[in-house]
């Protein structure tokens, strides 16, 4: 297991991206303050994509402008195309992301085109990111399953990381979009994976649709991965997964609970658990729904 690892806190844009009343500038800006002070060294802040399709993300551009900067915290943003970077750049983010799949119906249904149409498309933007010495970092979703074709083979998501990796993302997440994976799963995964890129270069962004993220998550930390996306609260979910009472289905491990596992393994990660615990509180008190991690309902 690693000694040290880095929590990649994506509650700001994985995990408000979802929620039907609009959140303002003030409110994401106050959540990112709470998580800075939490000791959350990278959050996903926004996302730069067109305000038709995701109009919770619309006020990107003034989060990333208004929140105050401070050392060794970096602030990235999802940016799928060149007008979304040259507007993040323009913003001042520190890192860019992009967004691709390992299921070709779940690409055409969510981004309109093929994987190599996607990556074509990516092209522009990394070398936008090298012109200004942009860190490009890669997401990879449904690397278990997908809910139009069922299985992912590990093979599929290998090959399509060797091809991230190679075009200039320094790292890739892997998500298991609709949560389905299980240990046995994601150990053939990663080894597949860790056979095309680096493992330093492997990340994790599991959800908990079927309780079994943190299972997941042990299972990485086992072969060595230190890069674990979460979001406070358990915000976010596949709005293509829908539960017996036809309501998204649960999404992204709570970083709370991560904390309080990674505490428990003695791994370094330099966030203070009563403080995201905070964070949590505060924005699914702005949210005005009860807090997804069990970690945070069992010390209420």
């Amino acid at each position: 297991m690693p000694k040290k690892v880095k929590i990649v806190e994506v509650s700001p844009r994985d995990g408000l991206q979802n929620e039907q009343h609009l959140v303002s500038t003030s409110v994401k800006v106050e959540l990112i303050d709470l998580l800075v002070d939490a000791g959350v060294c990278y959050i996903e802040a926004g996302s730069f994509v067109s305000p038709r399709w995701v109009p919770q993300m619309a006020n990107s551009d003034d989060v990333l402008r208004t929140v105050a900067r401070r050392k060794g915290v970096v602030f990235s943003a999802l940016t799928p195309n060149l007008q979304g970077f040259n507007i993040a750049t323009a913003a001042g983010v520190d890192e860019v992301a992009i967004f691709a799949t390992a299921s070709e119906s779940f690409s055409k249904k969510n981004i309109n085109c093929s994987i190599d149409e996607s990556l074509k498309r990516f092209e522009a933007v990394l070398e936008a990111s090298i012109a200004k010495k942009i860190p490009v970092r890669a997401y990879i979703s449904c690397v278990a399953g997908c809910p139009y074709e069922g299985y992912v083979g590990p093979q599929k998501v290998a090959k399509l990381a060797a091809r991230l990796y190679e075009m200039g993302c320094y790292e890739v997440s892997l998500g298991d979009t609709i949560g389905i994976g299980t240990p046995d799963v994601i150990t053939r995964l990663i080894e597949n994976v860790a056979e095309s890129i680096p493992i330093y270069a492997i990340a994790v962004h599991m959800h908990d649709t079927y309780g079994q993220a943190l299972a997941n998550i042990y299972t990485a930390l086992l072969m060595g991965v230190a890069v674990i996306d979460s979001s406070v609260s358990g915000l976010g979910g596949c709005p293509y997964v829908k539960n017996s009472e036809d309501i998204s289905a649960s999404g992204n491990v709570a970083t709370e609970d991560l904390v309080y596992m990674l505490n428990g393994l003695g791994i370094e990660h330099g966030i203070n658990l009563e403080k995201i615990i905070e964070a949590g509180r505060f924005i699914s008190m702005k949210l005005g729904k009860d807090s997804g991690s069990k970690v945070s309902i069992a010390l209420t």
